[in-house]
Order: C-alpha cells, then structure tokens, then sequence
C-alpha cells in the first residue's frame, strides 16, 4: 500500500541530524523523495546513506548555510534539476548560540539567531513558493517552531523570538499563498532530546523545569515530532492551513 507521501518531493532543511534526520526518515518510510540540507556535507551524506541503506535512493544530500542567500538560491536550483520540483518544503534548520538573559545578549550571537532561524527560512519559503506559482503548482511548506516562541522563553529570548515570528510568518504566508493552493503550517515541538537541546536535556535543574510543567512529564524523542510532518505533508490535512500544532507532550497546557 503506498505511503501517505507516495510521489512527492520534499527538502528538508536541518536534516542531518535530530528532528530534520527523524522527518527525512519518516517521509521516505511513507514514499516521499527527499533532498536534506544543513552546512557540512560530510554530515548529511552520512545521513542519507543511512536511510538509503532501508529505502533505498529515496534521500539525496545538499549543503546550504541557511543564512546565505545565493547558498538557498543554489539549494532550490538543485531541487528542481534533482527532482525536478518540490511538492513539500520543511524548514527545520535553526540556531541558538546564546542561553542566558537576554539583555546581556551580544549583537553577533542576535544576528546569528535572526538569520539562520527567520531570514534563511523566509527567503528559503519564498524561493520555493514563487516556484510553485509560476508553475501553477500546489505546494505544502511546513516549518519547525516550538513552544518557546508561543510563551516566554527564559534565558532563550532570542531564539524564542525568532520562533514566534516563524508562527507569525507561517499565519501571514498561508493566508496570502492560499489563492495558489499553497497550505503552510508550523509544528512547535517543546523540548527534544536531541545534540541542538543537549545542554537542557542534560542539565537536572533545568530539565527538571520543563518536565515537571508538561502533562507527561517528559522530553520528547526525535520521531514523535516526524508523525506531525507528515500529517502536515500529506493530503490527509489538505483543509489545514495557517496552523501552527504544538507536540509537546501537555507543557502549554499543563
């Protein structure tokens, strides 16, 4: 029985490791053709011969430094020269090289965050989208938020920041792309246990925080944040757009 992404094409950015490795993998489990792209090549190779060794030729792998502009030009051209077009889009990639207040917060670790977290991503979704109007093609965007950019983010303001604007872009884009058949959503993960979160997840007092205010009292693993990106991917929420769906386990509710 096909899979829920039988036929489409995706990129997804971020996706060497982590939640982008977990998404890259589900989508070829359900038929998807996958381009991955984060900075190292090196790195993504290693993850696409990984999943290429179970769904075999599904996963190709691209660098791109996410806040260089001719970089993400260079990624989409190589999407439609690969595959010949995207049917998904899943901006995953994102940073965060300052945790404490935020007004002790230096202007290069602010601009870092802003550019690789919001300005890659908008030029990224804008490349692709103007494509896919051009084309008169349907297209699904999906980007990766969190929980900090939807509450106050302690000691994590300017990532958090760049999390609500991600939210903010993805209501704005939906409304304006809709007229093209073009759905964008977010999904805000709360905290995963992966190397980007190692620093939360393997500090006891600061773990503590988060568990003890979500309603399952725990941390999530990479593939439980990749069912939502399929969903989100796949015609099964063709009537869903503008959404921004927390998997969080109950901490903005608890």
């Amino acid at each position: 029985m096909p899979g829920k992404l039988h036929g489409k094409r995706a990129l997804i950015t971020g996706g060497s490791r982590g939640i982008g490795e977990a998404i890259a993998i589900a989508f070829a489990r359900e038929g998807a053709r996958v381009i991955i792209a984060s900075r190292r090549q090196d790195a993504l190779v290693d993850t696409a011969m990984r999943i290429n060794e179970v769904y075999k030729d599904s996963v190709m792998a691209k660098a791109c430094h996410m806040g260089k502009p001719d970089e993400i030009k260079a990624l989409v051209d190589f999407a439609w020269e690969k595959l010949g077009g995207l049917d998904v889009l899943v901006n995953n990639a994102a940073t965060n090289p300052y945790f404490g207040p935020m007004l002790d917060l230096e202007r290069a670790a602010w601009d870092k965050t802003m550019e690789v977290n919001l300005a890659g991503p908008f030029e990224l979704t804008r490349q692709v989208a103007k494509r896919w109007m051009q084309n008169e093609q349907p297209g699904a965007v999906v980007s990766v938020a969190s929980v900090l950019g939807m509450r106050a983010a302690p000691l994590q303001g300017v990532y958090g920041m760049t999390k609500a604007a991600i939210i903010s872009m993805t209501q704005t884009l939906a409304v304006e792309l809709a007229p093209s058949k073009i759905r964008v959503n977010a999904i805000a993960p709360g905290l995963v246990d992966t190397k980007f979160a190692s620093v939360m997840v393997n500090t006891p007092d600061i773990v503590k925080i988060f568990t003890d205010h979500t309603a399952q009292k725990r941390y999530a693993q990479p593939e439980e944040i990749a069912g939502a990106a399929v969903f989100l991917a796949s015609d099964d929420s063709a009537y869903i757009t503008g959404h921004t769906l927390p998997v969080d386990g109950g901490y903005l509710i608890a």
